[in-house]
């Protein structure tokens, strides 16, 4: 199986505070350890790491957060997406502190075109 890299951008909103957008920030991290697989009773994200935007291409398209979650498989990546409760608590909080948020999901080293 191929792992899947999920790639997650936010544009928070003007007046959400530094302290909660650092508070949101350690929490998407934190679901590493905190999503548990309801099958396996263990955690299954593979990896999360996240950062500011520092680029000088100015091509951010007004994304300021990124953060990077690896799953071992597609199968692991739907279920933290359509059943994880504790993911569906985070989604719920932070989406009304959001501008725009874009997700991207990838096989790594592939390239092909498929529909969804």
């Amino acid at each position: 199986m191929a792992p899947v890299i999920h790639i997650v951008m936010f544009q928070f909103k003007e007046d959400v505070s530094t302290e909660t957008i650092k508070e949101m920030s350690d929490r998407m991290l934190g679901l590493k350890t905190n999503c548990i697989h309801a099958t396996t009773k263990q955690p299954y994200i593979l990896s999360s790491r996240g950062g500011t935007d520092m680029s000088i291409e100015g091509l951010t398209q007004g994304y300021t957060h990124a953060y990077v979650v690896e799953f071992a498989s597609k199968e692991d990546r739907d279920y933290y997406v359509k059943e994880d409760p504790v993911h569906a608590a985070y989604v719920k909080d932070v989406v009304p502190l959001l501008i725009k948020p874009c997700i991207f999901d990838y096989h790594p080293g592939e390239f092909t075109h498929t529909k969804l």
